[in-house]
């Protein structure tokens, strides 16, 4: 099959994050994928070595018109976060579908939630009244965490690369002077709490080395040196994807945001906390909500992400080894729950046979 995944960077890359995972999942099985992003530099450092079967379209009126003429309309659109494909490409794809008949699949994949709507819309029909595009029939795909979703992207073969995970050699490719202290990695945007977490683990009786990504959490770190106390700090450089994964592997504690790293927390099996998305109606707090219900969260993790992301008035809980291990075993009744149910991407291909 031939997909065209239609990608606009809006901020922090989770956007893109997700539509490079998808794509390079479609061609782990021999799909041909065109990934058409109107800002590609973040794939620079993201996937510096590209992806066999995956080609990028930079998506400009110029070279949207051209990559629209050259090559067939997909198999398969998909319009990630509502973006609103390029109408050249919309105008191709409109055309070759009139001619061949209704094989063709329009998917508008959806942001992650675990809030309830997500089931009630996955999946429905949203027709196109509108020029090029006009009689032609989107269907809503949402991922989630119930088998009346959509799922969640994992490639078949993750559980066992985690398996394989060598922590120590990882840490010393890495430059990472670990002398078995606790690791914690921090993507962040700018939590309030951040500098409660930092005294907290200055003053701890174990060591901590906090490992900081580039970005939006090493300039939210307040300035200082390398060592604070009981808390050693290193910062990393932007980081593949593969690596990111690496990073979520190694760490004892994972803190991470937005939604392609939360997925990732998750598969990783670590105890982690999620700094969701801030929005001006404070939307968010019913979304993470939804999400602790859905991971069965103990009161301790549910009081630490309400801390963490600024919902509410309470203090940042003091982390012990006892609670991060209560933690620590949610995580990995989650992952077991969500391992039982199909992936993302082998839901999407039975959702496009159905349709077709």
């Amino acid at each position: 099959m031939h997909w065209d995944i239609f990608c606009k960077v809006i901020d922090n890359h989770g956007d893109v994050g997700v539509c490079w995972r998808l794509a390079c999942a479609l061609a782990g099985e021999g799909d041909a994928v065109r990934l058409w992003i109107d800002d590609p530099a973040a794939l620079a450092w993201m996937a510096p070595g590209g992806c066999d079967g995956v080609s990028v379209v930079r998506w400009n009126p110029v070279d949207a018109a051209r990559a629209a003429a050259d090559v067939p309309a997909p198999d398969v659109l998909v319009e990630a976060f509502g973006c609103d494909p390029a109408p050249e490409a919309v105008a191709r794809f409109a055309e070759e579908r009139q001619r061949d008949g209704a094989s063709r699949r329009w998917i508008n994949l959806e942001y992650l939630s675990a809030e309830p709507y997500v089931e009630r819309l996955h999946g429905l029909p949203s027709p196109v009244f509108r020029e090029p595009g006009a009689g032609l029939t989107k269907h809503f795909f949402y991922p989630g965490f119930t088998e009346r979703t959509g799922g969640l992207l994992r490639e078949p073969d993750l559980l066992a690369r985690r398996e394989r995970f060598d922590r120590a050699a990882w840490l010393q490719r890495h430059g990472i002077a670990w002398r078995g202290e606790r690791l914690v990695s921090l993507f962040c945007y700018e939590p309030k709490a951040l500098a409660a977490l930092l005294a907290q683990f200055e003053r701890a009786a174990e060591p901590t080395r906090l490992l900081v990504t580039a970005g939006r959490a090493s300039a939210a770190l307040p300035p200082g040196p390398a060592q604070r106390g009981a808390l050693a700090i290193h910062w990393l450089p932007a980081l593949p994807q593969p690596e990111f994964d690496h990073l979520l592997w190694a760490c004892d504690l994972n803190f991470v945001r937005g939604e392609d790293s939360l997925v990732r927390a998750l598969w990783a099996g670590a105890p982690f906390v999620w700094q969701i998305y801030p929005q001006d109606d404070d939307a968010h707090h019913e979304k993470l909500n939804a999400f602790l219900d859905r991971l069965e969260a103990p009161a301790s993790l549910r009081g630490f992400h309400h801390a963490w992301s600024g919902i509410g008035s309470g203090e940042l809980p003091a982390l012990e080894p006892a609670m991060l291990a209560s933690w620590g075993n949610v995580t990995l009744a989650a992952r077991t729950r969500m391992l039982a149910q199909d992936d993302l991407l082998t839901r999407l291909r039975r959702f496009i046979a159905q349709k077709s």
